[in-house]
């Protein structure tokens, strides 16, 4: 009798779901979008800058209360939040033991004060103390052509303001210091301004200093000379060192200097001398 039938009459039907209702449809869709909405700001924030800090759930080191630059402080006796290096303290990597590298004189330990300071020989004619400077370049150093190259762009940045690029000793500030020391303030009845002349680092003077001389002046300064050590590089010190020396050697180099294969290169240049003359000058109408 079944076989019969049709086969929906006798086999149970799933019933069928009705179509969701359209806010339910719309709804699905808006929260899909909105759950991309986090991820989208997290990739955002992870390839960003901002200038303002991130956001943080719990105080860490980078927002704790702390003194900046410069600023005042009731902890400390002076008032300064700003605090000095204590006496013998040494930076990791920076001892800074090799005198002859980075001093240019010999050193010793004072036994009382355990400091390190220059040391000494005793000068038989004067009597005094003077420093031993090393007459070498250290071994750290390899004086060629790229050290003094390097050397002669030191020497223009730091050096040519003052002694000139030729190191006479007439740059450009010498010559503007000169001027102004011959001026007089007419209020206080004295010069505007005092000035030491540069020293000409061609000069017989300088050309006997040790090398080791010429770098500490350059690392510390001398008498109204800066020190330039915070702004030049140890290696760069030694370049200008080098350059300095083969400013010296062009003025007042001899034949004997030149290998003797080079020297039929050499010819005798005429040697003009200054004229006494003044210079001529034309007036403006």
């Amino acid at each position: 009798m079944q076989e019969n039938l049709p086969k929906y009459t006798v086999e149970v039907r799933p019933p069928k779901l009705g179509k969701p209702p359209i806010w339910a449809k719309y709804g699905l869709y808006i929260s899909v979008c909105a759950s991309w909405i986090p991820l989208a700001i997290i990739v955002r924030a992870r390839y960003s800058r901002s200038p303002d800090p991130r956001p943080q759930l719990a105080q860490d080191m980078g927002t704790m209360p702390k003194y900046k630059e410069q600023q005042s402080s009731d902890v400390f006796i002076d008032g300064r939040a700003d605090r000095l290096p204590i006496p013998g303290t040494v930076a990791r990597g920076e001892a800074q033991e090799d005198d002859h590298y980075y001093r240019g004189y010999e050193t010793e330990i004072d036994p009382q004060t355990g400091l390190r300071q220059p040391k000494q020989k005793i000068d038989p004619k004067t009597g005094k103390g003077e420093t031993i400077f090393y007459d070498t370049f250290p071994q750290q150093v390899k004086v060629n052509a790229a050290l003094v190259a390097r050397g002669q762009n030191r020497f223009n940045i730091y050096c040519t303001p003052c002694h000139g690029y030729d190191g006479s000793g007439h740059g450009m500030v010498n010559e503007r210091g000169l001027e102004l020391s011959g001026l007089t303030d007419p209020d206080a009845q004295k010069p505007e301004a005092t000035w030491v002349q540069a020293a000409d680092l061609r000069s017989e003077t300088v050309r006997n200093r040790p090398v080791g001389h010429i770098y500490n002046t350059i690392n510390v300064g001398i008498r109204n000379m800066p020190a330039h050590g915070p702004q030049i590089p140890v290696a760069d010190r030694w370049a200008i060192v080098s350059y300095v020396r083969s400013l010296q050697l062009s003025q007042n180099g001899t034949v004997a200097m030149v290998p003797e294969n080079e020297r039929g290169k050499i010819k005798a240049a005429p040697v003009t001398q200054p004229s006494t003359e003044p210079a001529k000058t034309t007036s403006e109408k």
